[in-house]
């Protein structure tokens, strides 16, 4: 497959999902402390809810789907399953998410090639990673 399978099948990312106790109380707090934008949400069970960040290019799946468990994301290691996500200033990022409700879930961590991480977990236990990158990756 290799090199002419990857030309020929413009594939791309759409959506990553998480399954959630409150789908709308969680997007409601991505909206508002990360800038996200819901792009369709349901308001009948499964309660999906599309959330894409600023640029419009990376989007979030929120549902609680009743077939399945919601998963105990707090007991996972952030290292497991982490969204990250890039910001110009880290600590004051930090910051204003603890005022909101985050929890840390690590130390400020500076990386072999100069970026700044900090580990947080948001109100339902997801972990979520700002990075203060030296050199833009994306």
């Amino acid at each position: 497959m290799g090199e002419s399978f990857r030309m020929n099948l413009p594939i791309r990312l759409e959506h990553v999902g998480y399954m959630v106790a409150d789908p709308p109380a969680v997007a409601a707090w991505y909206s508002e402390h990360l800038g996200f934008q819901v792009l369709r949400g349901l308001d009948a069970s499964p309660f999906t809810q599309f959330v894409a960040d600023a640029s419009g290019r990376i989007m979030i799946e929120i549902y609680n789907n009743p077939k399945a468990q919601v998963p105990d994301y707090a007991s996972l290691d952030p290292l497991v399953l982490h969204l990250g996500f890039v910001v110009e200033d880290v600590d004051a990022t930090c910051v204003r998410l603890l005022a909101a409700g985050a929890s840390q879930a690590g130390d400020c961590l500076l990386t072999g090639a100069g970026d700044r991480l900090w580990m947080l977990r948001d109100p339902w236990g997801m972990a979520i990673q700002l990075c203060q990158r030296k050199t833009p990756m994306v």
